[in-house]
């Protein structure tokens, strides 16, 4: 017979999501575990699955939210080696394009976690501070050493690529240094050892402890803005990751790239087309817009051994987590007004919910 949970759910697009009680529990199948779950984090992209559909269209009108879990493991499946029942573990669910199904998703009393994309949590770290990585980490993590091509310092079969690339004498470029994600691109391309970061936006104190060699002010307008940072970079700039603009803005990284060397410009938001007319300087080179695609399971070979590392380097400090608010239980009233914020333009803090 089948168990059933709590969960908060989509039920129809553009509703407020809503809490129900016979949601069937997940069993773990190959290189997976069970947890029950006690932090489930939200996202903006969780206010876009439920006003759009974005990753819950195919789970309706049982979608359940949130893709940053924290938990207990109560269950493994069959061939998972290194995880023991009662491992405090992180994990980042799976951000299905086509919908897929619940059983990975954070706002329910248990889930189901793939082992590549899991970390066993340092007794140095909490639960609520663990919850603060999966998604805000793992996109800018894909933007950086997938799409920008820097090469990761956790791959080790990728050692010439890492003997040949300069890290030291690369600059990367992160418009949006005082989101979450901003936050953490910053700690990545200092862990990389990237010489010269670059953050537009954010607390300079804060950035700066994480690594920036350099936080802009990212108000003035454009062409403000574009002098600020070619003061900094001049002609130079190759790698750029925006993770705050939508696209009507995002021509300030094109033009922030170097005119005579071929750029790339990741984004997290490719909800449209850069507007060419709006693309400044000689760009002889040309220059590459790549859109981020924030998930550990579709990129595996990427993330899978980042996962494996993360605990030594939260242990070490080379990855520190960031700031949260707490809420209590399974609240859809509570889940409804965060993800109303997102919608609205508000200021959110990170929210957790302990279930």
């Amino acid at each position: 017979m089948t168990q059933l949970q709590k969960a908060i759910v989509v039920q129809e697009l553009g509703k407020p999501v809503a809490l129900i009680s016979n949601q069937p529990i997940p069993t773990p199948g190959p290189q997976q575990v069970q947890l029950k779950v006690t932090v489930a984090g939200l996202n903006p992209h969780d206010q876009k699955g439920r006003d759009f559909g974005l990753f819950t269209q195919g789970r309706l009108p049982t979608a359940v939210l949130g893709n940053d879990a924290v938990g207990t493991v109560t269950q493994l499946g069959p061939d998972v080696h290194g995880i023991s029942v009662g491992d405090r573990i992180v994990t980042q669910g799976l951000l299905d394009l086509n919908g897929g199904n619940s059983d990975q998703l954070a706002f329910q009393e248990y889930a189901i976690a793939d082992v590549s994309a899991l970390a066993k949590i340092p007794d140095s770290v909490s639960d609520d501070e663990a919850a603060t990585l999966p998604t805000n980490i793992i996109a800018p993590v894909v933007g950086l050493f997938h799409d920008l091509q820097i090469p990761a310092p956790w791959i080790e079969d990728d050692a010439q690529s890492k003997k040949t690339f300069d890290y030291a004498g690369s600059t990367v470029l992160i418009i949006g240094g005082g989101t979450n994600n901003g936050r953490f691109a910053v700690q990545l391309a200092k862990l990389a050892g990237i010489g010269k970061i670059v953050a537009v936006g954010g607390d300079e104190a804060e950035l700066k402890g994480f690594g920036a060699t350099h936080v802009l002010d990212r108000h003035g307008g454009h062409d403000a803005v574009l002098e600020r940072i070619r003061t900094i970079v001049g002609d130079d700039l190759v790698y750029a990751l925006d993770t705050v603009n939508a696209p009507a803005d995002q021509h300030l990284g094109v033009n922030a790239l170097s005119d005579s060397r071929k750029g790339l410009l990741a984004r997290l938001l490719p909800t449209g087309a850069i507007d060419a007319s709006k693309v400044t300087g000689a760009k002889k080179a040309g220059y590459e817009v790549l859109n981020v695609y924030g998930s550990s399971q579709a990129n595996s070979e990427l993330c899978t051994p980042f996962w494996e590392r993360l605990p030594g380097y939260l242990s070490a400090g080379d990855i520190k987590p960031l700031g949260y608010v707490v809420k209590q239980g399974l609240d859809a009233g509570a889940v409804n007004e965060v993800l109303d914020a997102y919608r609205d333009g508000g200021r959110v803090v990170k929210t957790h919910f302990h279930i």
